[in-house]
This record gives C-alpha cells, structure tokens and sequence, in this order.
C-alpha cells in the first residue's frame, strides 16, 4: 500500500472525517440528494424517449457540436500551456527607462 498517498489512506480519511462540522454534513448530504434526485431526472427522460427517432440533421448537427467543443477546448488548453512556457504568465514588473533613472 506504499502506492497510496498518505492524505488518501482510510485512517486518514476517517480523523478528518470526524472534524467535519455539522455544516459540512449538511452541504454533503445536499449535494448526494441533488445527485440522487438528478439521477432519476435523468432515468425519467431517457425512459420517456423510447421510441423516438432521429433525422440525420440531428445527428449531424450534434457531431458539429462535439468536434467544435473538442477543438475550442483542445485549443484553449494549448493556449494556456503556450502562455505558460513562453513565460506570459510572470508577474508584471516595472520597467523604468534610463530618463526616469536620471531624475532620480
């Protein structure tokens, strides 16, 4: 179990389970609710759509809409990477010019 990070190992996870507050069971219990009630929103749907078919505009129309989302996320991405490396990302500094130097 060396693999496993210490952060992660379950009597890790249980010590900082018990310092949670009640605020903090409280806004887990919530957010499983909403996943459990998003959950039979979802099965609802999907069983009420038995039967329907799609025109080919549709599926061609959602094709367009996947391949646009993959390329503006993969160029996001490269950007940020690029800006990254090519030191973009560095804190400003103030740059003073040899004038600015003199009246000093």
């Amino acid at each position: 179990m060396k693999w496993i990070p210490r952060e992660l190992r379950w009597r890790n996870l249980l010590s900082s389970a018990n310092g949670m507050g009640r605020a903090s069971y409280a806004i887990v219990a919530i957010l499983l609710g909403l996943l459990i009630w998003t959950s039979i929103i979802a099965g609802e749907g999907w069983s009420s759509a038995v039967g329907t078919e799609v025109p080919l505009a549709g599926y061609a129309a959602m094709a367009i809409g996947i391949v646009f989302s993959l390329v503006l996320g993969v160029g996001l991405m490269a950007l940020v990477f690029y800006s990254s490396r090519a030191g973009y990302d560095e804190p400003a500094k103030l740059m003073r010019s040899d004038r600015d130097k003199t009246r000093e």
